[in-house]
């Protein structure tokens, strides 16, 4: 436990020095999301956040975790989502939309990379059932690719406001840290606790009015990070309470995910393409202020949290 909390000072420490420098270097060469139709800031903020939490994350992991399977999945599958991130971050900084499909591509491969280290989704037990259903490897193999692709996409959907992706990941890595320590899992509880540092510090630099954004580098690489501790800590040998407590502890994305995709299908919109149907568009539309709207969401995501914490300490512990 005490290696966990040192990590994550590391990883809290790292953020905070290396973001100032990523700030100076966005600005010099142009690197910054410009105001738009669907923005709300006013102003040009620097990108590239999201290569400071990559570095510090996994480079905390590995050295703290060690040359674990975890901590080489994060390290390598993660340095492919921030890579195309930031190539899709600098389209964006030079006034083009990047296409779709170099991401789904690359973020297909990144989700291959914990199935190679055989962190992924084995089997089911629930109630009434004997022992465990092991699954057949392909779908062991499609589910945990499933899982690790979609939530990888889901903290960009709620990166929209000053502060909100970094501070519902926080609350999220937090509660799978704490479920982590439950079950008695040091390493998914070391890469909770790291990322919960990383997610803290930027969100110094992030929160109302932000100084830098994480891009959608930082942003696929936080939903990545947190896929991989549910999987390796939740989903391996999943029981029915355990596949419910990271999906309530992850419950603001993946609430926002479901409906914005189901108000896209129902309009006939392209899955893929950008739109004000988001949770917080909707908050803010009804009045809120972006520091309304950003604290109204973390408080749900800490009710979801809390709600995952009871489940498990009733049920699943």
């Amino acid at each position: 436990m005490l290696l966990a909390v040192i990590s994550a000072l590391v990883a809290f420490g790292a953020v905070l020095a290396i973001v100032p420098y990523v700030t100076r270097f966005a600005l010099r060469h142009g690197y910054v999301d410009m105001p738009g139709p669907r923005k709300v800031h006013a102003a040009p903020v620097p990108l590239l956040g999201g290569a400071a939490i990559y570095a510090a994350t996994a480079g905390a992991m590995l050295l703290f975790g060690g040359n674990t399977p975890l901590s080489v999945a994060l390290a390598v599958g993660g340095l492919l989502v921030v890579f195309i991130g930031l190539l899709d971050d600098t389209a964006k900084a030079k006034g083009y939309e990047f296409p779709i499909w170099p991401r789904v591509v690359v973020y297909l491969a990144a989700a291959f990379v914990p199935v190679l280290l055989d962190i992924r989704i084995l089997g089911l037990s629930a109630p009434g059932l004997d022992g465990m259903i092991m699954l057949p490897e392909w779908a062991s193999v499609a589910a945990t690719v499933a899982w690790i692709f979609a939530l990888t996409n889901m903290i960009n959907f709620i990166d929209g406001v000053d502060g909100l992706a970094a501070g519902v990941s926080m609350i999220s890595s937090l509660t799978l840290f704490l479920t982590a320590v439950i079950r008695d899992q040091h390493d998914t509880a070391m890469l909770a606790l790291i990322l919960f540092g990383a997610c803290a510090a930027f969100l110094a630099y992030n929160f109302h009015p932000a100084r830098i954004f994480m891009g959608d580098a930082g942003a696929a690489f936080i939903g990545y990070a947190l896929s991989l501790i549910a999987v390796e800590g939740s989903f391996k040998k999943a029981t029915l309470i355990t596949i419910l407590v990271p999906m309530l502890a992850l419950g603001v994305p993946i609430m926002d995910t479901i409906v914005v995709m189901a108000r896209r299908l129902a309009d006939g919109r392209g899955l893929h393409k950008a739109d004000n149907l988001h949770t917080h568009h909707a908050l803010m539309r009804w009045g809120l202020t972006q520091i309304q709207t950003v604290s109204f969401l973390y408080l749900l995501s800490i009710v979801f949290a809390l709600l995952s914490i009871v489940l498990l300490l009733a049920w699943g512990a």
